[in-house]
């Protein structure tokens, strides 16, 4: 009885929310991002993307785990109340898509780029990491080889006043 009860509640809750088969959706997040615009400042050009941004411990936790399609114009912004060490590190644990990471100070001033593939291990322990390399007070990841494609290289800039104001704020 309880199992069909159970049962039952679950089928209710699927409807409720307007969704019974969650296949097709394929980067919808597992916890709740606010978003952002950004622009990425290059000697060349101006690259408006898209983020949602982690702030929270559980989001820089979950970052982009589980998305199996991320949009070009699209990225996730970490966000950290104080400087992060240069020996602070990346992973791709249950990250599906392959990723370059930007580690920006507390100025949006890019100090490092990284490229990360997903790691197919089942244990966290197994996976590379990838060190910042350099302080940081955020994280951006993208699609692999986006910064390449539109040539954002070490000292260009991310540009969100508020994130700017915020990173300021805390220095």
């Amino acid at each position: 009885m309880r199992i069909a009860a159970a049962g039952l509640l679950c089928a209710i809750s699927l409807l409720a929310c307007g969704k019974t088969d969650t296949s097709s959706d394929d980067h919808a997040p597992l916890l709740a991002f606010d978003t952002a615009r950004v622009r990425l400042l290059t000697t060349k050009d101006t690259i408006p993307l898209i983020v949602e941004l982690a702030t929270k411990p559980e989001q820089h936790t979950m970052g982009l785990m589980e998305r199996k399609h991320l949009p070009d114009s699209a990225g996730m912004l970490f966000l950290y109340d104080a400087t992060q060490p240069d020996s602070s590190a990346y992973w791709m644990y249950r990250t599906l898509i392959p990723l370059d990471i930007a580690y920006i100070d507390s100025a949006g001033t890019i100090r490092s780029i990284r490229h990360m593939e997903p790691c197919h291990t089942m244990l966290a322990q197994g996976c590379p990491t990838y060190p910042a390399g350099a302080p940081f007070r955020a994280a951006l990841e993208v699609n692999a080889g986006y910064f390449a494609r539109h040539s954002v290289t070490l000292g260009d800039r991310v540009l969100l006043a508020d994130t700017t104001q915020r990173l300021r704020r805390t220095s």
